[in-house]
């Protein structure tokens, strides 16, 4: 499976494309997920994102980072471990966790969105 080609999570490329797409957020949680493609439990969690893209739609935006291509985005939240989970509104980290836990994750997404 390709997840390069996944129409529902945005891949940002560069720092810019990542501001803007946190800018056109508003007040919608964004949920940011650092991945590396060699990471087996990031590709495990990768059809959770999907899911939880789809049943939050109108109140989640979730946007997929690869470490490798986006470094300085890796480097500037210190990020040191995959996957990590940045929630983010109106630009702000609110919350942050790393590990592959669904649970965790869609726990805090609908703390966030309430």
């Amino acid at each position: 499976r390709d997840y390069k080609n996944e129409k529902t999570l945005y891949i940002p490329k560069h720092h810019a494309d990542f501001n803007n797409k946190l800018e056109s957020a508003g007040d919608q949680l964004v949920v940011v997920d650092f991945f590396a493609t060699w990471c087996g439990p990031c590709k495990v969690i990768a059809p959770k994102l999907e899911e939880f893209q789809n049943k939050y739609a109108e109140k989640v935006v979730i946007v997929k980072v690869d470490v490798d291509e986006c470094e300085d985005l890796a480097a500037q939240y210190n990020i040191s471990s995959m996957p990590t989970f940045l929630f983010i509104k109106r630009k702000q980290v609110v919350q942050q966790f790393s590990g592959a836990n669904a649970e965790k994750l869609e726990n805090h997404i609908k703390q966030l969105t309430e």
